[in-house]
C-alpha cells in the first residue's frame, strides 16, 4: 500500500513558524531516510542540518539574494561528512563516488547542473559555474571534471570524499551482491538540498547528491534533472527532492509541488499532495521542501525520517525535526 505523506499537524507552534510570511525564510533538509536514526546519526543529523540552516540565513541576513543562501547551506551539507553529498558522499559498485547537484535560481529562471562528478569537492559550486560560464543547463562525467580544472577548480585525490562509514556500507553491500546481484541490494538513498526566499521575495534552490549506495556507475537519479529534484520559479516556489530518484524524475516532483503552490495550495498541502501523488502512482519513497515567495515554506516526506532545518526572521534559533 503506498505510504502517506508525513506532516504533524498537531504541532501548533511548528505549523504558524511554516505558515508565517515573514521574510527572508530558508528550509534546508539532509536527506530522506529509509531506516530509523541511531542516537548518533540522530545528533549529527540535527547538528548538520542546524548548521546548514544557519549558513544559508547568515547570508539572506546580510541582505544576501535566495541563491546565494542556498548554495551556502548546500555546501555546509557538502562539507559535512554526515551526509550523502560531497565528503560522506555513498560509493558505487566500482568503489568510486559520483557525485550530483543542481540549482535554480527563481528570479528568470537560470539553472545549472552537473553529473557523475568524481573529482570536485563541492558539486555545488561546479554546478553553479555550469550556469554563470556556460549556455549549458547540465555537463557530465568526464566533461564536467574537465569543465571544473578548466574554471580553475583544482581536482581533489580519488577517494578524498570517502569516509570510514561510506566504505565499510559499501564492503556489507559488496557482500550482499555476491550473493543477490548488484541490482537487487537494499540500497537506501539519501540527498541534500535547501530552498530560500529573500527579503524581496526571490525563490531559489539548490540541491546535491553521492546517489543511492552501490549504484551502477553512472547512474543518474533526480539531482541534477530540473524539475525533478530542483525547481524555483518567482511566480511559484522553489522546491528540492530526495529519496528514491527514479520515482522523483517520472513524477517530476520539485515541479509538481512548485504548481501546486503556484495553484494556490499552502506549502505544506503542496508538498502533501506531491508526495502521495508519487506514492500512488509509483510507489516511491522520498520527501520534499519548498519556500513560497511570500515567505511560506513548507515539507512532506513518507519514509521514516528527513532531516529538516528551518530558520527565518523573528527566530533566535533553527527549528530542527527529524
Amino acid at each position: 500500500m503506498p505510504r502517506q505523506a508525513n506532516f504533524d499537524k498537531g504541532n501548533a507552534a511548528l505549523m504558524a513558524a511554516l505558515e508565517s510570511k515573514t521574510r527572508p525564510a530558508i528550509v534546508v533538509h539532509g536527506g530522506a531516510g529509509s531506516q530509523p536514526f541511531t542516537p548518533e546519526r540522530a545528533e549529527a543529523a540535527r547538528r548538520g542540518v542546524a548548521n546548514a540552516a544557519r549558513a544559508g540565513f547568515s547570508v539572506l541576513q546580510a541582505g544576501g539574494n535566495a541563491l546565494d543562501a542556498a548554495v551556502a547551506a548546500v555546501v555546509a551539507l557538502e562539507d559535512d561528512p554526515s551526509f550523502n553529498a560531497g565528503t560522506g558522499a555513498c560509493l558505487t559498485s566500482a568503489g568510486d563516488v559520483e557525485c550530483d547537484a543542481s540549482l535554480m535560481d527563481g528570479r528568470d529562471l537560470s539553472a545549472g547542473a552537473v553529473a557523475v562528478v568524481k573529482t570536485v569537492k563541492n558539486p555545488v559550486l561546479l554546478a553553479r559555474m555550469v550556469m554563470q560560464r556556460t549556455p549549458h543547463l547540465l555537463l557530465a562525467a568526464e566533461a564536467a571534471d574537465a569543465f571544473a580544472r578548466e574554471c580553475g577548480v583544482p581536482a581533489i585525490e580519488r577517494g578524498a570524499l570517502i569516509t570510514d562509514v561510506q566504505r565499510d556500507r559499501w564492503l556489507a553491500l559488496r557482500a550482499e551482491a555476491e550473493h543477490r546481484g548488484a541490482d537487487e541490494v537494499r540500497r537506501g538513498f539519501g540527498t541534500v538540498g535547501a530552498v530560500c526566499v529573500d527579503a524581496h521575495g526571490h525563490v531559489a534552490a539548490a540541491t546535491s547528491t553521492g546517489g543511492t549506495p552501490y549504484k551502477r556507475p553512472g547512474r543518474v537519479g533526480d539531482t541534477p534533472i530540473i524539475g525533478a529534484g530542483t525547481f524555483a520559479d518567482d511566480r511559484r516556489a522553489a522546491a528540492s527532492a530526495t529519496g528514491l530518484g527514479e520515482a522523483i524524475v517520472r513524477v517530476g516532483l520539485a515541479r509538481t509541488a512548485c504548481d501546486l503552490i503556484g495553484a494556490g495550495r499552502s506549502p505544506s498541502e503542496a508538498t502533501q499532495i506531491a508526495i502521495d501523488e508519487m506514492s500512488s502512482r509509483v510507489q516511491g519513497d522520498g520527501g520534499i521542501i519548498v519556500a513560497a515567495p511570500d515567505g511560506r515554506v513548507g515539507w512532506g516526506f513518507n519514509t521514516p525520517t528527513m532531516a529538516r532545518a528551518m530558520l527565518r526572521t523573528g527566530m533566535s534559533e533553527a527549528a530542527v525535526e527529524l
